[in-house]
């Protein structure tokens, strides 16, 4: 069972989530997001559980529980959606269109 971890202390890493995560059954995988251009925790990760039964059991433990000052929220992750745009988030006129066109300059 994969599971989302948010509010989580700028300083976790992967092993804490691991340690904690651990108590409640196998831990296959923990990752904490970072963000690309900086590297600094974006305040969330991923821990996969070895079982639907030992993921149950850590939302059931951990959720609220304290992690490095703050409360965790524990929650099953929501699957990734394919067709998520992958554009990016621009600004476009009103008219759709994607702006004015070059040239050359005229006097």
């Amino acid at each position: 069972m994969n599971l989302y971890v948010g509010n989580l202390s700028l300083d976790v890493v992967a092993s804490d989530l691991e340690e904690l995560f651990g108590q409640s059954g196998t831990v296959k995988s923990a990752v904490v997001i970072r963000d690309k251009f900086s590297g600094e925790s974006r305040g969330f990760g991923f821990v996969e559980m070895g079982s639907q039964e030992d993921g149950q059991s850590a939302i059931e433990k951990l959720d609220g529980q304290e992690l490095k000052g703050k409360k965790i929220a524990v929650n099953k992750a929501k699957p990734r959606t394919e067709g998520r745009d992958k554009r990016g988030g621009g600004r476009r006129s009103s008219s759709g269109s994607g702006g004015g066109g070059g040239g050359y300059r005229r006097f």
